[in-house]
């Protein structure tokens, strides 16, 4: 009975969010609210967007209803739910009118903050015998890779179903990292959650999407893969690793694209569509394809390597090494932070 509960609610997660984003959907499109074409697009057609709100209301009412049923602690409860919740108004405010980008950048690390004044531990820098200025040292370098996942999600969001996938795949093999490595606890629900809330959007959003999550939803997916992961820290440190392995896709185009760009003189803020999965839907002529092989290079690649690492029967830096090294590879034969010379990309979808 213990575990009917949780799967309950998982499924709940699913349907509330599939049903709120084909509401949003309509409202998008009668308050003209939609992603236009611009230089950093894979898309030639004017789309919904804001569909994160979907994943965004459900991931929090259901974090909330955990607390409440006492499944979850509620410092885990607050920290993700208040941290997510204004990185993804911050984010819907975006899509709606533009932010500063400094403005917007605070934000976020008030969102890092908050969610890091609610964690127990910061490994490695929670032993109480470590001075203090190395403390607030870890508490620092953790926000900026909050911040910098939260961004890099962003970057990423580019072609159909791709942050959604990404999100499902990765959470669910958070959450089985938790069952497989025999922790105790039930943290094992809070990344399925994710997955859930995220699984309902990506109906909509599959090839050929029919409506985008928005800053709203990137911005938000990717703070609380950061908070997952440094929550798993705090339980064991191989399970970060374990982490890092599995949004590896996510990490090793963003930062090869961001370094070749860098090396070539470009601005690196400056809008673009050079990621190495842009220039893989350019060559091959489908989002679908492209969103496809992240899934399976995460559930068949990344996943075993992840696990190896949360087992500890491989040292973590050394399964991140193996993991990203044909990651680099192929980033760098799909040309990441250059313009393919493929040929150019049509849209996959319709809107009606």
């Amino acid at each position: 009975m213990k575990i009917l509960g949780p799967v309950f609610l998982l499924i709940v997660v699913v349907f509330c969010s599939f049903w709120l984003t084909g509401r949003f959907r309509r409202y998008a499109l009668a308050q003209r609210l939609l992603d236009l074409p611009n230089a950093r697009s894979s898309h030639d057609i004017a789309t919904p967007r804001g569909g994160g709100v979907a994943i965004t209301s459900t991931m929090v009412v259901g974090l909330l209803a955990t607390g409440v049923i006492g499944i979850i602690s509620w410092s885990n409860v607050l920290g993700l739910a208040g941290g997510g919740a204004l990185v993804a108004w911050i984010g819907f405010r975006d899509d709606k009118r533009h932010i500063a980008p400094q403005w917007r950048l605070m934000g976020h690390f008030v969102a890092a903050a908050w969610f890091l004044a609610w964690l127990a531990a910061l490994p490695p820098f929670s032993s109480v015998n470590l001075p203090a200025v190395w403390w607030w040292a870890g508490q620092a370098i953790a926000a900026v890779y909050i911040v910098w996942l939260l961004n890099l999600t962003n970057f990423m969001d580019g072609i159909d179903g791709l942050a959604g996938i990404e999100a499902v795949t990765v959470c669910v093999g958070g959450g089985l990292l938790y069952v497989i490595t025999a922790r105790t606890g039930t943290l094992w629900l809070t990344p399925l959650l994710l997955a859930a809330a995220t699984l309902g959007f990506l109906i909509w959003n599959w090839p050929p999407a029919e409506i985008f999550m928005g800053d709203v939803g990137s911005g938000f997916l990717g703070f609380m893969m950061a908070g997952l992961s440094l929550q798993a820290a705090s339980v064991e440190r191989s399970l970060f690793w374990s982490w890092l392995i599995l949004l590896g896709v996510f990490i090793v185009d963003a930062t090869v694209t961001l370094v070749t760009r860098i090396i070539r003189g470009k601005k690196f803020y400056e809008p673009h569509r050079s990621h190495a999965y842009q220039n893989a839907a350019r060559r091959w002529g489908s989002h679908r394809q492209v969103t496809l092989a992240v899934g399976l290079i995460n559930s068949l690649w990344l996943l075993p390597i992840a696990i190896a690492v949360g087992l500890q029967v491989m040292n973590g830096l050394l399964g991140l090494l193996v993991a990203y090294l044909p990651l680099v590879l192929t980033a760098i034969w799909l040309k990441a932070g250059r313009r393919d010379a493929g040929n150019d990309f049509t849209a996959e979808r319709v809107i009606s």
